[in-house]
């Protein structure tokens, strides 16, 4: 990991720089000329500083944020699961193992009572079912999984308070 990725280093921003992360966070639909616009500078410092905040990796991408029950992936599942050991090895298998499931959209090294927590989202218990049976007790060194099924969504953002 390079010094400009790496976690423990903070970058300094400035108001322009907080202005542009808080527009885009909100829509990265924003031509150059409305996002100067918007934050108050002109077309060529606005591009510099976006790519500037491009290259130093605190803009990872773009996406399209898609409304999950609107196509079919009705139930949002957490599952809590615990591993069979701590070794380097163990841990690095399950997590590249949790990499090739798509319905799982993310996983966290967790403390407490279980070793990661994961964010899944499926189309119905059914399909749950299958996903658990089928793959994630077959990832790598998995001992126990405990699942919880959210009822409602009561807040959910991408965008960081900056």
């Amino acid at each position: 990991m390079s010094a400009s990725t790496s976690p423990l280093r903070s970058i300094d921003l400035d108001d322009y720089d907080r202005k542009i992360l808080r527009a885009l966070q909100a829509s990265a639909d924003y031509s150059m000329a409305d996002l100067g616009n918007l934050i108050g500078l002109s077309h060529t410092p606005c591009w510099r500083r976006l790519k500037r905040l491009e290259s130093e990796g605190i803009i990872r991408g773009k996406v399209t944020l898609l409304d999950a029950s609107k196509v079919g992936m009705n139930v949002v599942v957490h599952g809590a699961v615990r591993l069979t050991g701590h070794q380097v090895e163990t841990l690095l298998a399950f997590e590249e193992g949790v990499q090739q499931i798509p319905e799982v959209l993310e996983c966290y090294a967790s403390t407490g009572d279980c070793d990661y927590l994961l964010k899944m989202v499926v189309n119905s218990i059914g399909h749950y079912e299958r996903l658990l049976n089928e793959q994630l007790r077959a990832l790598p060194h998995v001992a126990s999984i405990r699942s919880n099924f959210a009822l409602k969504q009561v807040k959910y953002t991408t965008e960081l308070p900056l």
